[in-house]
């Protein structure tokens, strides 16, 4: 592959950025409304942000990112929202499993690659109110590029037409660019994030996609970016729904228990967790979606 794909690269990295200060503002609003419940006392939470850097075998710099964490807030009880943009070499068992996977050829001969997005997970205060994970990202070598991403929904406590609804946004954002990217990329999604130990799915699905490349980068882009634009109109309504809805000690165990849940399919089959911790990314970030607390039958 042998075009230069420097602006474009530009391009994706800042966008992701946008994105998350889109999203970082969003969920700042939210706190500072969050008015009732027993959380309401305390301050509205805010990001806390720390430059993360990756660093290669040699010890040379590889580009980092921006992680932003709130804890303890009235409505979030922990939330991230990173992005990072790092460079350099694959080792040899990332460049095995990527040729594995994608059959890319050359990857011995020239490891060299370039990786850009970002990450979110939302774990909340209240057991109604569902936790979610998204993440976009644009990945390069010299022989491919590609897109990937998704988002879905992980609630402890299920509500059918919260689910409905979330799935609807998202097939409204898929139709205009392709009207098999939803049934696709929905059934993708519940095959990719399913726990085979607990045999049952993490959550209520999403959409999940990888390795996009159509050979139009313009609108492989233009794909990725609606999945992230359409994050915060399914999402958002569901936490304004559902935040102040009364809640049990048996419904803050059942969500300590989908916490566990969450974490042990993180932790166990996540590609994007192998990969980080795999080419050298700060172990902080990388393992940002883990929850603040969890619990096991």
């Amino acid at each position: 592959m042998t075009d230069n794909f420097d602006d474009r690269k530009r391009t994706a990295s800042a966008w992701f950025r946008q994105l998350r200060d889109r999203i970082v503002a969003a969920f700042e609003g939210l706190e500072d409304s969050q008015r009732d419940g027993p959380f309401a006392a305390l301050p509205a939470g805010r990001f806390e942000m720390t430059e993360t850097r990756r660093r290669s075998d040699d010890g040379s710099d590889a580009g980092g990112g921006l992680m932003s964490v709130m804890r303890g807030g009235r409505l979030f009880e922990k939330v991230g929202v990173n992005i990072s943009t790092v460079h350099g070499e694959l080792g040899e068992r990332a460049q095995a499993a990527m040729a594995a996977r994608k059959g890319i050829p050359g990857m011995k001969e020239d490891p060299r690659f370039w990786a850009s997005g970002i990450s979110l997970v939302a774990h909340m205060q209240n057991p109604h109110t569902p936790s979610v994970h998204m993440n976009t990202r644009m990945f390069w070598t010299p022989h491919a590029w590609w897109f990937g991403g998704g988002t879905d929904l992980n609630p402890a406590l299920e509500y059918d037409e919260d689910t409905a609804f979330f799935h609807k946004v998202l097939e409204e954002a898929c139709a205009p660019h392709d009207a098999g990217y939803y049934p696709r990329f929905k059934e993708w999604a519940d095959e990719y994030f399913y726990v085979p130990h607990r045999h049952r799915a993490r959550g209520v699905g999403g959409i999940f996609y990888d390795d996009l490349n159509t050979s139009d980068w313009e609108r492989d882009f233009a794909f990725t970016k609606a999945v992230g634009e359409a994050f915060l109109p399914a999402y958002q309504p569901l936490v304004e729904k559902r935040r102040t809805t009364a809640w049990s000690k048996d419904d803050k165990q059942r969500q300590l228990e989908h916490r566990g849940l969450y974490a042990e399919y993180n932790l166990v089959y996540d590609r994007g967790t192998k990969f980080g911790l795999e080419t050298g990314h700060d172990a902080t970030a990388v393992l940002m979606s883990l929850p603040p607390l969890a619990s096991w039958p």
